[in-house]
């Protein structure tokens, strides 16, 4: 009986490094994944409000029009709607016609420039909103070669877009 209790010795740990470390990683790899859909969901959200809020916006809204609206003004909007972006996060504004305007938060939230412009600014024109987030996950530490933590092979790129005809 003695015999058989020592032959066992350290099938438990043997037994945990089988079992419990990969049930460990995938573990981790559900928190991560539903971290990244929650900030999925969370950019979406905020673009869709801020294009809500630029298609509300256009020439008819008052008389005479008092509520044009700035791109700075957009972007606080759509950040207020999505506390998870940055300053590093990537804005788009595309009018129905026209250039879009291309830039990080941190550099748009001082621009003034009046959008959508007044070439696309009627109802029924498309007003739409892109924005990109970079993703930073702790399963690249996982990763073999990835190189020190929380650089920029750890990092996906999510982006959501929203479209909408201006109302009024």
């Amino acid at each position: 009986m003695l015999r058989r209790g020592k032959s066992r010795r350290g099938s438990t740990a043997l037994e945990f490094v089988l079992v419990g470390i990969p049930m460990m990683f995938i573990m981790f790899s559900l928190f991560e994944a539903a971290r990244g859909m929650w900030t999925y969901q969370m950019l979406a959200y905020a673009v869709r409000e801020g294009t809500r809020y630029a298609s509300t916006k256009g020439k008819g809204c008052a008389s005479p029009n008092t509520c044009q609206v700035k791109i700075k003004n957009l972007v606080t909007y759509v950040q207020t709607a999505g506390p998870l972006i940055d300053s590093t996060s990537t804005i788009t504004f595309t009018p129905a016609t026209g250039s879009a305007i291309t830039g990080t938060v941190a550099g748009l939230s001082a621009n003034n420039t009046v959008w959508p412009p007044s070439t696309a600014n009627t109802p029924g024109q498309t007003v739409k909103i892109s924005v990109t987030y970079p993703f930073r996950t702790i399963l690249a530490m996982f990763w073999v070669g990835a190189g020190a933590p929380l650089n920029d092979s750890q990092t996906f790129t999510l982006g959501a877009s929203s479209a909408q005809p201006i109302q009024f």
